[in-house]
């Protein structure tokens, strides 16, 4: 793959380079600011790209906004998240355009170099990861949505996996179920939601951003 990296801490920046490079994937560019954030993705339209979201010059959410800004020129681009903070209004913003193709992980949750990558594949490939932690705040949250609301408490189990990026079969491993219990699930999910066969756009990420909004 190649990957754009973005962070202001110059050990991690260079600890990610060198684990990217550990793993055969070509580093394209590795910057420090917003700003020139935007100009290496849109110049060098990566496989992916890894992001602070907070990078100067103002430390704010120059890095997300950044990655917006580049996913308008270039539709679709893939994005990951790296923060400190569990914040679902960056997973919202990454989601809206219902194109896929982006992550947002807690960056003391980057502790296992195999584990990561498979994540940054899964970006790549233009699957949807939210971290374990950022559901779990969701999921304790009172649900104000009356389509959520109709959801069933599995249904909302498996809804908060598939934000998490599994597979189907991920999520039968996780709930000890078959795979035709989750196929069964989702399909009950989409019609919830009013997410029909013939919706433009990915309708687990659809899905998964009604779930972000609830």
């Amino acid at each position: 793959m190649r990957v754009v990296v973005a962070e202001d801490h110059f050990l991690l920046r260079d600890g990610l380079v060198r684990l990217l490079g550990a793993y055969g994937h070509e580093v394209a560019a590795a910057v420090d600011n917003g700003p020139e954030l935007l100009k290496v993705l849109v110049a060098e339209r990566p496989d992916v790209a890894i992001v602070d979201v907070r990078l100067p010059p103002d430390f704010g959410d120059e890095g997300l906004r950044a990655a917006l800004a580049a996913r308008e020129q270039v539709p679709g681009l893939p994005v990951l998240l790296l923060s400190q903070y569990v914040e679902p209004l960056y997973a919202r913003e990454l989601l809206a355009d219902g194109a896929g193709a982006v992550g947002y992980v807690l960056k003391d949750r980057v502790t296992n170099g195999g584990a990561f990558l498979r994540t940054i594949g899964q970006v790549a490939d233009g699957g949807t990861v939210m971290d374990p932690e950022v559901v779990s705040k969701l999921l304790a949250r009172k649900v104000r949505d009356r389509k959520l609301g109709s959801l069933t408490a599995r249904e909302r189990e498996v809804l908060g996996l598939l934000a998490q990026g599994r597979s189907n079969a991920g999520v039968a491993e996780a709930l000890f179920v078959g795979e035709k219990a989750v196929t069964k699930h989702i399909g009950n999910i989409f019609t919830k939601l009013g997410l029909l066969p013939g919706e433009s756009g990915n309708r687990r990420v659809l899905a998964v951003l009604a779930y972000l909004e609830g």
